[in-house]
């Protein structure tokens, strides 16, 4: 598709029909990401043995995984932005050179995990737990993800590189086959099925990497064949100062509003440890639970963001308000059905992991009242997606930091306290999560007063 054709569309076609079109393509790629952070627990869970330490573990791996995802993800969002730029701007130099960059940035990223698996993760695992089979558990996981993380840092490089020339399509088809990949080979190899060695928690995490590696294999085979605007030659991987600022410029935001999770995530796993391991696995599933509808409200968010930011430079204040009325509402009814099924299926989601009595319990309660947040979530995202939107990144890292970092820990440790010295029910402690996005929810709605003032209502 050539740019003027996107960009009558963007100007032209109903906005209600043009968020749904370009939302879900990318609701389903989000939705795939979830994939790979709950299929391996799902597997690991039902171990003839040692099913809730290997939960456990998983859980205390995932920041790791997290963080990963963010720096990757961060690096093409910056890419992908300034070379669409490029391309409008029929600088094929440029376009070159941005690609080449994000490349050799990948190959950075890569380098760091590299370096922490090998001599990193030790103290990593043992800052969250002093329980050595879990520990073991975390350590033998989190390292085979960490060495062989080429395969979702390129492909998060590669994804983007394709999504840049409107090639999106293809790299969604390398996610799902990643994805297929993981699925087959995680019981094969955990399990120990088909004449492979009975693996465990390493089988769990071979099949991600692996996946990953099929996922990014295809990518960069795509790049190459369909990317016939993008020259691949070996002098456009020199590292340019320019280039990598501009990257960075647009991509810090999106690292650190991901970055985020992977801290809250980490941070959380440390003060449910005070409370019991129980507390910390049953946490760790909610979260990758409840990734299915978060992610496909992000999806959402990626489809709106780009639709107003086009009619805020058309200056065309009627399709903005659609843009924004739409995007809010179709995110709240994706969070609303979400927490709808999750209401009616706690004990059908939580029994897919063989949990015991009390971790069931706890995570079944997780599901109950850390849903109620959801439609508050749901409301925050669409917030964040709206101010940048209409360039107040700024705005929109302030509420990301308010809901995942200010309002969650400090009122987390609180609750904690609370339970530990008057011995109340652990689940007071999943009550964290709504405040924080009530609260959170208000400054959103403040902030989005103060910058539509200033950036929409004085269009004429």
């Amino acid at each position: 598709m050539s740019r003027e054709a996107t960009q009558n569309k963007m100007g032209t076609m109903p906005v209600n029909k043009l968020m749904l079109s370009m939302g879900i393509p990318m609701i389903l790629s989000m939705v795939l990401q979830a994939v790979y952070n709950i299929v391996d627990s799902a597997f690991v869970s039902n171990m003839k043995s040692g099913g809730e330490e290997a939960i456990n573990a998983l859980t205390l791996a995932f920041p790791v995984q997290m963080l990963m995802v963010a720096m990757a993800i961060g690096t093409g969002v910056g890419a992908n932005a300034l070379l669409s730029k490029s391309l409008g701007q029929k600088d094929s130099e440029k376009v070159n050179r941005t690609a080449g960059n994000a490349v050799f940035l990948g190959g950075v990223i890569y380098a760091v995990f590299l370096i922490f698996g090998i001599f990193g993760i030790n103290l990593y695992i043992n800052s969250q737990t002093n329980n050595n089979e879990i520990a073991q558990m975390a350590t033998d996981y989190l390292r085979i993800c960490c060495i062989v993380s080429f395969g979702i840092v390129f492909f998060s490089i590669f994804e983007k590189l394709l999504q840049s020339t409107g090639r999106s399509l293809y790299s969604t088809a390398a996610q799902i086959a990643g994805a297929v990949t993981n699925m087959i080979l995680d019981p094969v190899m955990i399990y120990g099925l088909l004449g492979c060695p009975e693996l465990g928690v390493k089988g769990a995490a071979y099949a991600t990497v692996i996946g990953q590696c099929v996922s990014c294999g295809l990518a960069v085979i795509f790049h190459f064949r369909m990317n016939c605007e993008i020259s691949n030659a070996f002098r456009y991987l020199k590292p340019s100062g320019k280039i990598i600022s501009e990257i960075y410029a647009i991509g810090v935001p999106a690292i650190i509003a991901q970055a985020l999770m992977s801290f809250m995530t980490y941070g959380m796993n440390i003060i449910l440890g005070r409370v019991s391991e129980n507390a910390v696995t049953a946490y760790g599933l909610y979260y990758k639970i409840q990734q299915f509808i978060l992610f496909a409200a992000f999806g959402l968010r990626d489809a709106l963001t780009p639709i107003i930011s086009f009619n805020h430079g058309m200056k065309d204040k009627s399709r903005i308000n659609d843009g924004i009325k739409y995007g809010m509402m179709y995110t709240l009814i994706i969070m609303s059905v979400g927490l709808i099924i999750l209401e009616i299926f706690d004990s059908r989601l939580t029994g897919i992991f063989g949990l015991s009595g009390e971790t069931k319990q706890l995570c079944m309660s997780a599901i109950r009242i850390i849903s109620i947040s959801f439609i508050f979530a749901g409301a925050n995202i669409a917030f964040q997606g709206i101010f940048q939107a209409l360039n107040s990144g700024m705005e929109s890292l302030i509420v990301s930091v308010c809901r995942q970092l200010i309002f969650v820990l400090p009122l987390a440790w609180a609750f904690v306290m609370i339970i530990n010295r008057s011995d109340a029910a652990t689940w007071i402690v999943w009550l964290t999560f709504p405040v924080a996005e009530i609260l959170s929810a208000l400054i959103a709605f403040f902030l989005m007063k103060r910058i539509y003032n200033n950036k929409v209502e004085i269009l004429a």
